[in-house]
């Protein structure tokens, strides 16, 4: 029992670490694509232009409406959610946790299928809309979904986590008559 315990704190852990970091890349990175450049010093902008240059992304070199839409759910959506999975998970045995991280993990792998199918399949020529950026060889397609693909892979970690664990499991206790 306690192995099953520990297992549980463990992956609690990961969570918590994983929603803590969050909430500084989601605020200094992913959103100066949303935000206005001048609240973020120079330096900080040349961190995202040097990620999105040596990695050949092209979403936050030039992102498309779309991907702005994905970010604009981010801001009001999953950030407010990110302190309060980071206190919950650090805590551990949260049991309220359950449904709302089912709904984000659900909200974010939803996103991240579009994301990851672009870097995989979507032609960055000259004459698409991309104006030929992007990654040209697979090498460094896998490289940007190998960047991408944590975000995928822990909020399905987490779907199945809130499913499967008889502790995050409630039963319904029923009145006697």
């Amino acid at each position: 029992m306690l192995g099953t315990r520990g297992v549980r704190r463990g992956l609690e852990w990961l969570l918590g670490l994983f929603f803590l970091f969050h909430i500084p890349i989601t605020l200094l990175l992913d959103m100066q694509v949303m935000l206005p450049h001048e609240l973020y010093p120079l330096e900080l902008r040349n961190v995202l232009k040097w990620y999105a240059k040596e990695f050949k992304d092209p979403l936050l070199q030039d992102p498309p409406t779309w991907f702005k839409s994905f970010l604009y759910c981010e801001l009001v959506f999953q950030l407010p959610f990110f302190p309060v999975a980071t206190y919950a998970f650090f805590k551990g045995g949260c049991k309220w946790i359950r449904t709302p991280a089912i709904i984000y993990s659900v909200h974010v792998m939803s996103l991240l299928i579009p994301i990851l199918s672009t870097f995989l399949f979507e032609d960055f020529s000259e004459a698409n809309g991309f104006k030929g950026q992007g990654p040209k060889t697979f090498h460094e397609r896998l490289t940007l979904v190998s960047i991408y693909a944590p975000y995928f892979l822990i909020p399905l970690m987490l779907f199945f986590f809130m499913l499967r664990s008889p502790y995050y499991k409630y039963e319904e206790k029923r009145k006697k008559k």
